[in-house]
C-alpha cells in the first residue's frame, strides 16, 4: 500500500464542487423530474388482473430503482457535506431538498405498494414466479404485507410529506444544535473550545484527571441545551406515537422489529442470554477499577484505557494492520480496504467543525462508499475504523445485485462491521506479549460491555421513555433521571457517577429513519460472534460462504438467514450462548493474567 495516506476524503468524484456543485444540482432536477414520471406511471397504473398486466408494470419497478438508487447517492453526498463541516449552510439547504426528494419517492411507492395490496392472491402467486419477478419476489411480498398494515395510500402521503418539515426537521434539529456547541477544555495551559466530536475524543484519555474534567464539562455543556434536546426529542417520539397510533399499531417495537426483519422471540432470546452473561461481565468490571485503582467505575471510566500509556497508532500504520488481517480472513475484504484508503474514500482528519461520531454510506450509482470518522489515534480509533471498512465490504459484495435487494437492515449491517473489528482485534492478540496483550484484550472486551451494557441501557431508555410519552411530555430532568435509571440497571449496579444526559448528546436517539437505533447494535454483535465462531470450527471455503451469507442479507429475515447459512435457529438461546462464549472467554483469559 503506498503512504503516506490522505486523512481527508474525495467528494470530488461524486460531484465536484462541493455544496456548490453544478454537477449535483442537475443531478438533483434530473431526480425531480424523474418523480414526476414515476407519479405520473403511477397515475395511470392499474391493479393486475393477469399476468400479462404484471409485466406492464416492470418499467414502474425500474422507475422505482432508479429513483430510489439516485435518491441514495444524492443523500450520501449531501450527508459527507454536512458531517465534514458542520457549518456548510449550503450542504443543509441541500438536505433539505434532498429529503423532500425522499418522500415524493416514498410517497410514490406508497400508491405502488397499493397496487400490490389489492393484487388477488392467485394473479400475485403467478406474478412472483415470472423469472424476471422471482429475486425480488421477497422485498415485494415486504411491501405488499407493509401497505395491508397501513393507512389509505393517500393518508400514508400526507404523513410522509408532513414528516420533511415536521418528523425529519425535527432531527435535523439535533445536528443545528451540536454544531452551536463548544467544550473548553484546558490545553497546555489554555483554554480551547473544542467542538463536540473533539470533546468526545478526550473522553478515552488514558490520564483519568482529564478525562474527569472532560466528563465534567461535557455534562455541563449538554445541561445547558437540554432543553432544546429534551423538545426535539418529544416531538419526534411523539410524532411517531400519533403515525402508529393511527395505523392501529400498539407495540412501539412493531416498526424496528419489521425494518431489522427478525421477530420479537429473536430478540427477546438475545437479551436474556445478555442478561444471563452480565456477572461475569461485572467481575471483568470489578478488576477493570481494581486495576485503575478505582473503588467503581465512573461513567468516564468504563471505556478508558487500562495503565497510563499515551502511545499514538499513527493512521498510516493502522490502515496497513487492518489490511494485513482482513488479508487473513479473506483477500477480497483486504483488496476493498486498501482501495479504500487508496482512493481516499475515507474522511480521518483530526480538525474542528466535523460532526462527532462515524459511519461508513453507500453510493449507490458510483458503486463506491465514503467512510467518516476523527482519528486521534487510539486503540478504538483503530477499531472503528475497521468496523466502518466492514460496512464499506458488506455493500461492495451487494453492488452487483438488483438493486431492491441491496436494502439491508441496520442489525445484520452491524454484523459485517462488527465482524471486522473481531478479525482486527484476535489477529493482534495472537501476536502480542504480556502487557500490550493485555491491553489489546482489554479494548476487545470493552466492545462487548458496549454491546451488552451501554446499548441495553439505551434499549431500556427508550422502551420506558416511550411509554411515558404516550400520558405526555416528558421534561429534561425526568428524561436525566430516566437514563441514569436505565444505566445502572444494565450495567447491574457496578457504576458510581453514571451520565445523564447520555440521552441529550447521542446522535442515535435523533436518527429518523430508524426508530430504536440501539438493540440492532447489539444484535450485530452477538451475530458477528456466532458467524465468528462458527468460521474458526469452518474454516476451509468460508471466506466464499461469508460472502454469500453478506448478498442475502437484503432478501431473507435474520432468522432465514441464520438457518441457511449457519444452520441454527436464532429464536433458541443456543446460538447467542454461543456467541456470548466470545466474550465470556476473553473475559476469563483477561480475569486470569490480571491476578
Amino acid at each position: 500500500m503506498k503512504t503516506p495516506l490522505k486523512q481527508t476524503w474525495d467528494l470530488e468524484t461524486i460531484f465536484s464542487g462541493g455544496s456548490s456543485s453544478a454537477s449535483f444540482l442537475a443531478f438533483l432536477e434530473e431526480m425531480e423530474s424523474k418523480v414526476q414520471q414515476l407519479q405520473a406511471q403511477l397515475k395511470a397504473a392499474k391493479v393486475p388482473q393477469t399476468v400479462l398486466d404484471t409485466e406492464r408494470l416492470d418499467s414502474v419497478l425500474n422507475s422505482i430503482q432508479e429513483l430510489f438508487n439516485g435518491a441514495s447517492q444524492a443523500g450520501s453526498f449531501v450527508s459527507c457535506l454536512t458531517a465534514q463541516n458542520q457549518h456548510d449552510k449550503l450542504a443543509v439547504q441541500l438536505g433539505a431538498r434532498v429529503n423532500t426528494l425522499y418522500a415524493q419517492g416514498k410517497s410514490a411507492l406508497v400508491s405502488f405498494q397499493n397496487l400490490l395490496a389489492q393484487t388477488s392472491e392467485d394473479i400475485w402467486q403467478k406474478w412472483m414466479e415470472r423469472e424476471a419477478i422471482q429475486p425480488i419476489s421477497f422485498v415485494l411480498t415486504e411491501y405488499r404485507n407493509e401497505a395491508r398494515e397501513k393507512m389509505a395510500p393517500e393518508l400514508e402521503s400526507l404523513a410522509l410529506d408532513l414528516a420533511v418539515d415536521g418528523y425529519h426537521g425535527w432531527g435535523d434539529f439535533y445536528d443545528t444544535i451540536v454544531k452551536n456547541m463548544t467544550i473548553p477544555v484546558p490545553e497546555n495551559g489554555e483554554i480551547v473550545n473544542l467542538s463536540v466530536g473533539q470533546a468526545a475524543n478526550k473522553l478515552d484519555e488514558a490520564d483519568r484527571s482529564v478525562r474527569k474534567d472532560v466528563f465534567a464539562r461535557w455534562e455541563e455543556a449538554w445541561a445547558q441545551v437540554e432543553d432544546y434536546c429534551a423538545d426535539t426529542l418529544n416531538h419526534l417520539a411523539g410524532f411517531r406515537l400519533k403515525l402508529y397510533e393511527k395505523r392501529g399499531w400498539t407495540d412501539v417495537l412493531k416498526e424496528p422489529l419489521e425494518i431489522s426483519r427478525m421477530s420479537a422471540q429473536t430478540l427477546d432470546t438475545m437479551w436474556q442470554v445478555i442478561n444471563e452473561t452480565k456477572p461475569i461481565v461485572v467481575k471483568y468490571l470489578e478488576r477493570k477499577a481494581k486495576l485503575l485503582g478505582l473503588e467503581k467505575l465512573s461513567w468516564h471510566d468504563v471505556e478508558a484505557p487500562l495503565g497510563t500509556s499515551t502511545t499514538k497508532i499513527p493512521y498510516d500504520d493502522a490502515a496497513v494492520t487492518i489490511v494485513e488481517q482482513f488479508g487473513k480472513f479473506s483477500s477480497r475484504m483486504a483488496d476493498f480496504a486498501q482501495m479504500a484508503f487508496e482512493k481516499s474514500w475515507i474522511e480521518a482528519e483530526d480538525r474542528p467543525g466535523k460532526r462527532p461520531g462515524g459511519f461508513c454510506t453507500s453510493l449507490r450509482l458510483s458503486k463506491e462508499t465514503r467512510i467518516f470518522m476523527t482519528y486521534a489515534g487510539s486503540p478504538s480509533n483503530v477499531s472503528t475504523l475497521a468496523h466502518e471498512l466492514g460496512h464499506g465490504y458488506h455493500q461492495h459484495v451487494m453492488n452487483e445485485l438488483h438493486p431492491l435487494n441491496q436494502n439491508y437492515a441496520m442489525n445484520v449491517a452491524e454484523t459485517a462491521s462488527t465482524l471486522a473489528e473481531l478479525i482486527v482485534s484476535d489477529a493482534l492478540l495472537e501476536a502480542a506479549e504480556g502487557q500490550e496483550k493485555v491491553a489489546l484484550l482489554e479494548d476487545k472486551i470493552q466492545r462487548g460491555v458496549a454491546f451488552f451494557m451501554n446499548i441495553h441501557a439505551r434499549f431500556l431508555f427508550e422502551t420506558r421513555f416511550y411509554e411515558l410519552r404516550k400520558k405526555g411530555v416528558v421534561g429534561a430532568q425526568q428524561l436525566s433521571e430516566l437514563m441514569e435509571q436505565a444505566q445502572r440497571e444494565a450495567f447491574s449496579g457496578v457504576l458510581d457517577e453514571a451520565h445523564p444526559h447520555f440521552w441529550a448528546s447521542k446522535l442515535h436517539f435523533y436518527i429518523t429513519n430508524t426508530p430504536f437505533y440501539n438493540f440492532p447494535y447489539t444484535f450485530g454483535y452477538m451475530f458477528s460472534a456466532g458467524i465468528y465462531a462458527f468460521a474458526k470450527e469452518n474454516p476451509d471455503g468460508f471466506a466464499d460462504q461469508y460472502d454469500a451469507l453478506l448478498r442475502d442479507t437484503g432478501r431473507m429475515t435474520v432468522e432465514e438467514l441464520a438457518s441457511k447459512h449457519l444452520g441454527t435457529d436464532l429464536t433458541q438461546a443456543d446460538f447467542w450462548r454461543n456467541a456470548a462464549q466470545v466474550t465470556v472467554q476473553d473475559i476469563e483469559q483477561f480475569l486470569q493474567m490480571t491476578k
